[in-house]
């Protein structure tokens, strides 16, 4: 996970690949040429601005989950400059869904950084780049391979899988010992010219051919030298850290609709889980709506009804989130709430980032009320 400052926890900036003197690079650029993906929004044009989007959006996310956030981001944010001006609230709202905000609020910030002291332009260095909020040393490599083709070593979750494999590295991949054995694999491999097509020909085939689980063996270009195939253990490879019990937590949700069919919605705090974005209120578990309704100073108002819902569970990466909601329906539109900080939206009319357990309660809120 990035640090405060962008740059990953022990990594060096300035290491620079040797010259590639490996097999490696050739077959898999050979591989590329025929079998790649060519056709991915990102690679249209390769302007440092679109390649740091992307590689953001993709950091954890599947390519085809990020297609059409990428392309909608685009499309309202076409250039740094359009993101570092847009309020925050509209970049996560164009965000929501994709997971992972603190990406995007490091991606909104960077762009402010950069509309400010780099005249508008991110740096061409992956010194400079890894110093920026939310950039770390394998994204500030695959900016510079791929925007200005220049030699730079990436290390992604689909390269890290592809060198494991290939060289039979083993420990926990996220040790730091077995970090620093892959990393200088992908520094010894990465060639000196088509930098920017050998960072997207790893990721491919991690991503198509060598997959976390069923990898086509018989599909990759460095099946014959490949160390795990050659002694059957592609599926042990890359060895996972070690789990640890998932621990859980319950909120509830109050989800408080007027009688036009607007929403109450609070921000969240700036760090944490869904740190910016706008939820119906939460509280301890144990609150009854009852004393909700009291402490908002919803006491006295008439309710169309109360109706609390079963609990479903939303896994984050390191614990889980029992959601128990209540659904609040008043008969009064857009009552006031002196004692809550929010606003009330109307769903499907508003420009404010909701994480996807926000919009599902919105959403459910809405059925009812037409089901009323």
């Amino acid at each position: 996970m990035a640090l405060a400052c962008g740059i990953h926890a022990g990594e060096s900036n300035d290491i620079r690949p040797a010259t590639c003197t490996s097999a490696l690079a050739p077959r898999l650029l050979a591989w590329w040429q025929k079998h790649g993906r060519k056709d991915l929004p990102w690679q249209r044009e390769r302007t440092p601005y679109r390649v740091w989007v992307a590689e953001v959006m993709l950091q954890q996310t599947q390519a085809s989950a990020v297609a059409p956030y990428f392309e909608r981001f685009l499309a309202r944010f076409p250039t740094l400059a359009d993101l570092a001006e847009a309020p925050l609230d509209e970049v996560l709202h164009l965000w929501s869904g994709l997971g992972y905000y603190a990406r995007c609020r490091n991606l909104h910030h960077t762009a402010q950084i950069v509309a400010c002291r780099h005249a508008g332009a991110l740096p061409r260095t992956q010194t400079e780049l890894a110093a920026l909020p939310g950039i770390g040393r394998s994204t500030a490599a695959a900016i510079v391979a791929q925007a200005h083709d220049t030699p730079a070593a990436i290390l992604d979750g689909n390269a890290k899988r592809v060198l494991a494999r290939h060289f039979r590295v083993r420990g926990p991949i996220s040790a730091a010992s077995t970090l620093h054995k892959l990393w200088a694999l992908a520094e010894r491999h990465t060639p000196s010219a088509r930098a920017g097509d050998y960072a997207q020909a790893v990721m491919d085939l991690g991503a198509t051919v060598c997959t976390r689980a069923k990898p086509r063996c018989g599909a990759c270009p460095l099946a014959e030298s490949c160390l795990a195939r050659r002694h059957g253990e592609t599926t042990k490879l890359p060895q996972p850290a070690k789990r640890r019990a998932r621990p859980s937590r319950q909120r509830r949700f109050f989800v408080l609709t007027d009688a036009a069919g607007a929403c109450f919605v609070e921000r969240r705090p700036p760090a944490g889980i869904w740190g910016g974005l706008w939820s119906p209120p939460e509280r301890a578990a144990a609150t009854t709506p009852k004393a909700f309704l009291a402490a908002a100073g919803l006491g006295a108002l008439a309710l169309a009804h109360v109706k609390p819902a079963a609990t479903f569970r939303h896994a984050f990466t390191h614990f889980d989130l029992d959601v128990a909601p209540v659904y609040i329906q008043l008969r009064t539109a857009r009552a006031p709430a002196a004692k809550l900080a929010g606003r009330w939206i109307v769903p499907g009319s508003h420009r404010l980032g909701l994480s996807a357990v926000a919009a599902k309660l919105i959403d459910e809120a809405s059925r009812q009320r037409a089901g009323n």
